[in-house]
């Protein structure tokens, strides 16, 4: 593994989210001396935090798999995540309610889900799924220390054993196809592919092997931490601090200051921070603008859908929605073609409806509601623009709204109290490419050794983090990138155990 050469004593980290939060931790966990310049006034970069009217809203990802990974982040400075975090797991993981009236429970203990997709869809597809679990577990089995918690110098690394094991597990079909050889009902179909627009590709188009969300999503458990998901970079900055690092927070970067190839000091709007190697976590043209390189690639990178999230505080709620409910409408194939290649806003949608307040009614003032709705939308670089979003948006909300009490929540409108609306106009705004906080879309080529390096060619001691670089989008995969980005400084170090298991300290 190629790493950063020279001295390497003091690292100035930029951003505070999840990438930079992780990066910092295992930074100091090998002695390094670490400064994070942040934006804004509090830790969490897009795992932020809206305070309005008595209400805590998280304003980023809200599904919360793999907690190990955090785990392995607080240890890396001898911290125990039972001492910072209190994780619920949540059960189901997942309500999956359908068009035609029929609804599943989604449970990642075995058993239970066995008999629900018996009682849902029969033996024969019950026996499917027992199949499929076995395959899923393979699957992750397989990818997670080889292709995915790994950092590629050359494609040449894909030439491993592990490869030919992939392919022999059928990771280089398609997904839908795949999926569908242990269950054929469209509706179980759905529940195990539709993790595919995480990486922004349809499950006719995606490859089997991103399957592997559909383990961390189905199998290895859905947590949530009390407090809301903004307490996950909360604790972890708050460890970060303990451990030595200098948090700053209210600083913009604006420029970086060199010496040919080398970074020598991080410049904001208040003060040059010298340094012996800086890790970089913005949005990618963002931290190529601040390198002032841009890597050459064949192919444009293709970023994923967008989306739009409707925050709702709410005087009741509806006590048939789980914590995480997806609501998907009758359309599919075509929605995925809307969303990856028309251009237009699903006309027939699905949605992921969360209620956080189910698991921490402190979010929420007394006898108050949160409701987080999430609508994929195409990002403005094949759909509206973000001038058009100015019009559009309130139209949209008010679509949704009319959508969301014909399904799951009538009475909808009445009931709110406070309400914020993201667009991708608001995503553009923050500085994310494309208008979508999914950034580059896992197609092959943008996938793996040819996904961009979080190494830039003609800088000697930057290093990338976050979604837009390796291993890719997700709370699971941007912690990894931090890792990964880390070991390019330090060398690589010693992990947990591969097989991933749930942490001490998580309970039901």
């Amino acid at each position: 593994m190629i790493t950063v050469k020279g001295p390497v004593d003091h690292v100035v980290v930029v951003g505070a989210g999840l990438a930079g939060l992780a990066a910092t931790l295992h930074l100091l966990g090998a002695g390094r001396r670490v400064t994070v310049v942040e934006r804004e006034e509090v830790p969490g970069g897009r795992a932020g935090l809206l305070e309005k009217g008595g209400f805590r809203i998280d304003t980023g990802p809200t599904v919360l798999t793999m907690p190990d990974l955090v785990e392995e982040a607080f240890a890396a400075v001898g911290h125990r995540m039972a001492d910072r975090l209190d994780l619920v797991r949540l059960d189901p993981a997942y309500r999956a309610r359908f068009a035609d009236g029929t609804q599943l429970d989604v449970h990642t203990d075995g058993a239970a889900m066995e008999a629900a997709v018996e009682e849902f869809a029969g033996s024969v597809q019950a026996a499917g799924y027992r199949r499929l679990r076995i395959w899923l577990e393979r699957l992750y089995r397989v990818q997670m220390r080889r292709f995915i918690d790994a950092n590629f110098d050359s494609p040449l690394q894909l030439l491993h054993p592990d490869l030919v094991r992939l392919a022999a597990l059928g990771g280089f079909g398609r997904l839908d196809a795949r999926i569908g050889r242990f269950v054929s009902d469209e509706r179980l179909r759905r529940v195990f592919s539709f993790q595919a627009l995480y990486a922004g590709v349809p499950p006719a188009r995606a490859l089997a092997a991103y399957a592997v969300i559909a383990y961390m999503d189905t199998i290895a458990g859905v947590y949530f931490p009390r407090g809301g998901m903004h307490a996950l970079p909360r604790a972890m900055a708050e460890s970060a601090r303990e451990a030595g690092a200098d948090l700053r927070y209210g600083r913009t970067v604006t420029r970086l200051e060199r010496s040919g190839e080398r970074v020598t000091a991080v410049i904001t709007d208040q003060e040059r921070i010298p340094c012996d190697a800086v890790v970089l976590t913005p949005d990618l043209p963002v931290s190529y603008r601040l390198l002032d390189r841009s890597p050459r690639r064949a192919l444009p990178l293709r970023h994923s859908p967008s989306a739009v999230i409707l925050h709702l505080g709410t005087d009741r709620t509806w006590p048939d929605l789980a914590h995480h409910t997806i609501s998907f409408g009758a359309a599919w194939k075509g929605t995925f073609r809307e969303l990856t290649r028309t251009g237009r806003l699903m006309s027939d949608p699905s949605l992921l409806i969360t209620r956080p307040t189910a698991a921490d009614a402190s979010l929420a003032p007394p006898g108050k509601h949160l409701h987080y709705v999430l609508a994929p939308c195409p990002n403005t670089d094949i759909g509206p623009g973000v001038r058009q979003w100015g019009e559009l948006a309130p139209r949209y909300r008010d679509e949704l709204l009319a959508e969301l009490e014909r399904r799951e929540m009538p009475g909808l409108g009445a009931a709110i109290e406070e309400e914020a609306l993201i667009t991708p106009a608001d995503w553009s705004a923050q500085g994310h490419a494309a208008g979508t906080p999914f950034s580059v879309a896992h197609t092959f080529p943008q996938t793996g050794p040819f996904r961009p390096r979080n190494l830039v060619r003609g800088t000697a001691n930057a290093v990338l983090a976050g979604c837009g670089t390796t291993p890719g989008v997700g709370v699971p995969t941007v912690l990894i990138s931090g890792k990964l980005a880390a070991a390019r400084i330090t060398g690589p170090r010693p992990t947990l155990d591969a097989a991933r298991s749930v942490p001490k300290g998580a309970h039901a």
